[in-house]
């Protein structure tokens, strides 16, 4: 199926482009959001994502899925962005003990809990931030993930394993 979509746009209906966009337009904002929260505009950094999908589609080879190859054209996208601004203020998601499942308790307790990681979280290197926000909040396997990062699984395997070693390492040290 998406085969025949994408040969379809590099044919020259736009259409179907639109049809990409608007499947795929709220996901790429939400990772954008994940990523980088407030340092940069989401709207633009999503903006930016579709005008280079749409300009890379004839070099895409079909060896993923179409989603895996929009997720590492956000990452480069917000990494750039990130490092043209210069800042690296990452996440403002909640998630539980076990650092993969959203937190849907709004309690004043689970509120602070909320304010310690998410402090924990900006103390990661990038990529272990990167690797388990797509694992955790984006619910990609780890070959997923080591496609649309450019890297090897067992990197993969280890930049989360890290990050969730650090995250608890922060948090038991306050």
């Amino acid at each position: 199926m998406e085969y025949e979509i994408i040969q379809a746009i590099l044919n020259g209906d736009k259409q179907r482009y639109a049809d990409i966009v608007e499947r795929y337009q709220q996901l790429v904002a939400n990772l954008c959001y994940k990523l980088a929260g407030d340092s940069i505009d989401v709207e633009e950094a999503t903006q930016a994502v579709f005008v280079e999908l749409y300009f890379s589609l004839p070099r895409f080879k079909f060896e993923s899925k179409l989603s895996t190859y929009i997720y590492k054209i956000t990452l480069n996208v917000v990494f750039k962005t990130l490092n043209k601004n210069k800042r690296y203020t990452i996440w403002n998601n909640a998630v539980d003990e076990d650092y993969c499942t959203p937190s849907l308790d709004e309690d004043l307790i689970n509120a602070e809990k909320v304010k310690e990681l998410h402090s924990a979280i900006t103390k990661l290197k990038y990529e272990q931030k990167v690797a388990l926000t797509l694992h955790c909040f984006e619910d990609m396997s780890y070959k997923d993930v080591a496609e649309a990062m450019g890297v090897s699984l067992s990197k993969v395997e280890t930049l989360i394993f890290r990050a969730k070693k650090n995250l608890k390492k922060i948090l038991t040290e306050k």
